[in-house]
């Protein structure tokens, strides 16, 4: 089940932080519970997707999106991800996230999150492409960043993450039914 509870709780304890300006980043805590685990009495990698979300939409608040949102009757996806998992999380681990977003084209915005154990280790590290919608389909980035009052560009994509859009791109879509 989606952790709607630890989400509203993330929304209340950042409901008067600071604002955040474009590449800063939100900072989160975080528990790994008994119901995030696996059989291997480890974070589940698909539950670790779920929980990137609580850090997310609290840095898209800081940011003042949802107001922009609500306005303009817009949404949010995601269009993609890649995760590099390194270290295991296991049941009452304590983990900072770290969440910002990175860059954006046309099109996508591009986030970037990362949990860290106690020890210090980065445990996992994950890209997103996200954009925004209306019924008519994606919005543009420029006509999000003029709706927030933004009129910066964007920082530089790093090339790893260009290598990783060309990877994208050579993929099939529909993937085959073999």
């Amino acid at each position: 089940m989606y952790p709607f509870i630890r989400m509203i709780k993330e929304v209340f304890v950042n409901r008067n932080a600071p604002p955040l300006g474009v590449g800063e980043v939100h900072v989160s805590h975080h528990i790994c519970w008994p119901w995030d685990i696996d059989l291997w009495m480890e974070l589940n990698n698909g539950r670790t997707l779920t929980l990137y979300d609580l850090g997310r939409i609290p840095l898209a608040q800081r940011s003042g999106l949802p107001g922009l949102l609500r306005r303009e009757r817009w949404g949010l996806t995601m269009a993609g991800a890649v995760v590099r998992y390194r270290r295991r999380v296991r049941t009452f681990d304590r983990i900072e996230m770290r969440s910002r977003l990175l860059c954006w084209d046309a099109r996508f915005m591009y986030l970037e999150q990362s949990m860290w154990k106690t020890d210090g280790e980065c445990a996992s590290h994950a890209i997103y492409r996200g954009a925004v919608t209306d019924r008519n389909g994606i919005v543009s980035t420029d006509r999000l960043m003029s709706g927030m009052g933004l009129n910066v560009p964007s920082p530089p994509m790093p090339d790893w993450v260009k290598s990783w859009l060309a990877a994208e791109d050579q993929r099939p879509w529909p993937p085959m039914q073999d």
